[in-house]
């Protein structure tokens, strides 16, 4: 069965970077597609970034947008989250997320997908 191992996590003051790295344990059409979500205690799990599987196409939450970006290395079978200018706002536990099909609006709408991450903890301080 295929993985999803987030890695990258920790402690960064605000306005610094952290780079947050999916693994996948290996490729297979059910999760071609990747992204992010992030979650805090008390909320519902949130979309950040998506990214189509050739990187062609990629769509992020307006919270983020112009400071995190998402690739991937298909030959590593990765897909990254750079994150920049971080807020504290920003602190959650971040999950790794892969899919069939490039579904920015169904991954916001309903956050559905096929397969998750364990999490990985990110936390800003001011």
């Amino acid at each position: 069965q295929v993985q999803l191992v987030e890695s990258g996590g920790g402690l960064v003051q605000a306005g610094g970077s952290l780079r947050l790295s999916c693994a996948a344990s290996r490729r297979t059409f059910s999760i071609s597609v990747m992204g992010w979500f992030r979650q805090t205690p008390g909320k519902e799990r949130e979309f950040v970034a998506i990214i189509s599987w050739d990187g062609a196409n990629t769509y992020y939450a307006d919270s983020v947008k112009g400071r995190f970006t998402i690739s991937r290395d298909n030959a590593k079978n990765t897909a990254d989250l750079q994150m920049n200018s971080l807020k504290p706002e920003d602190t959650a536990v971040y999950y790794c997320a892969g899919d069939r099909e490039y579904a920015p609006r169904k991954w916001v709408k309903e956050g559905t997908v096929e397969l998750w991450g364990q999490g990985t903890l990110v936390t800003v301080s001011s």
